[in-house]
């Protein structure tokens, strides 16, 4: 088989392949995340993560859930999204997990 016939499977695929194996590490993966962002503030980097979980969570079923369309949730987690607070935190409610606060200094 040429290289140019195979089909490689992309890190977010590995990933998200993964994470639908166990479900019990996601709240981790979370927390890290939210961790990165506060020390680096790439929001791009926030929303895909989120993006990731959504798609292992179901976007239809958080669209059910949210009341937000699939196109909207997808669009506000895309790469170039500037989603409202309301729907990030609609978003992670749906998905099992709040917007929980945690002093700086205690993450750096």
């Amino acid at each position: 088989m040429s290289a140019k016939a195979r089909n490689y499977r992309t890190f977010d695929e590995v990933t998200e392949e993964y994470f639908l194996d166990h479900p019990e590490e996601i709240e981790s993966y979370l927390t890290t995340v939210f961790e990165e962002y506060a020390k680096e503030q790439c929001t791009a980097a926030l929303l895909s993560s989120l993006r990731m979980v959504a798609r292992i969570k179901g976007i239809s079923n958080l669209a059910k859930e949210t009341n937000i369309s699939r196109n909207v949730i997808q669009k506000a987690l895309s790469a170039n999204g500037n989603p409202k607070f309301e729907s990030i935190s609609a978003i992670m409610h749906a998905m099992g997990y709040c917007l929980t606060p945690k002093k700086l200094d205690a993450m750096m």
